[in-house]
C-alpha cells in the first residue's frame, strides 16, 4: 500500500479531526496529466453524475472519435443529437464544443497553464461559456497537481466538513467559516479534500 508523503502527513495531521481521517483511510494519490483538454471535457461530462454514470458516458463519447480521441474540430462537426445520443444533455454538448472552439484559439497546453497562478488561471479557463471556478479547480486539483486548492463551493466539501466539525453555519457564514478552518492544513489542502470527499457520507467522528 502507497505511503502519504510524511510531510503532508505530518502537517495535516496536525489537525487531530483530520488525523482520525487520515488514519481511517487508505493513502490518497494524485496523478498529473498532460491533457488539460481532455481533462476539462470529462469535467463536464461527469458534472451532477455518479462517477459509475459519469464513466459509462466518457466512454461512449469517446468511441464516436477516431482512435477514441476528441479533436476539436471533431467536435465542433458533430450534430449535437448524436452527442445527445451518448446520454449528454444539450447543454453539456454546448459546453464541449465551447471547450473545442476555444482550444482552436486559445492554449491549453499544461506547460502554459502551469505558468499562470491559481487566480489567472481560473480567470483565464472561465472565458469559457459552462467552465465555472469549480470545474477549474477540479483541474487544478486532479490534472495540474496543485497541492493546495481548496474548492469552497463544492457541496460534498461544506457537507464534510459540517460532519467533522460540527459546524451550524449556513451559506455565506458557512463559506467564511471552511475557509479559515482550511488553512491550517496549508499548503496541502488539496489532500485534506481529498479525505473530506471519503469522509463525506459518514458520521462525526
Amino acid at each position: 500500500m502507497p505511503e502519504l508523503n510524511l510531510d503532508i502527513k505530518l502537517t495535516l495531521a496536525k489537525d487531530k479531526k483530520l488525523k482520525k481521517l487520515i488514519d481511517t483511510h487508505e493513502p490518497v494519490l494524485i496523478r498529473k496529466t498532460n491533457d488539460a483538454y481532455l481533462s476539462l471535457l470529462n469535467s463536464i461530462v461527469s458534472q451532477q453524475l455518479s462517477i459509475k454514470a459519469a464513466a459509462t458516458i466518457w466512454s461512449r463519447f469517446l468511441k464516436i472519435f477516431p482512435k477514441n480521441y476528441p479533436e476539436p474540430n471533431m467536435i465542433l462537426t458533430k450534430h449535437a443529437d448524436e452527442l445527445r445520443a451518448v446520454g449528454l444533455s444539450y447543454q453539456k454538448a454546448g459546453y464541449l464544443k465551447n471547450i473545442a472552439e476555444f482550444s482552436l484559439t486559445n492554449s491549453l497546453d499544461v506547460k502554459v497553464l502551469n505558468k499562470l497562478s491559481d487566480e489567472e488561471l481560473i480567470e483565464y479557463l472561465t472565458q469559457i461559456k459552462g467552465v465555472g471556478k469549480w470545474t477549474v479547480q477540479m483541474i487544478m486539483m486532479f490534472s495540474l497537481k496543485r497541492m493546495d486548492v481548496f474548492p469552497e463551493d463544492d457541496l460534498g466539501i461544506q457537507n464534510s466538513i459540517k460532519n467533522l466539525y460540527g459546524l451550524n453555519s449556513e451559506k455565506k457564514q458557512l463559506k467564511a467559516d471552511i475557509i479559515q478552518l482550511s488553512k491550517k492544513w496549508q499548503p496541502y489542502r488539496t489532500v485534506a479534500c481529498m479525505y473530506l470527499w471519503k469522509h463525506k457520507d459518514n458520521k462525526p467522528l
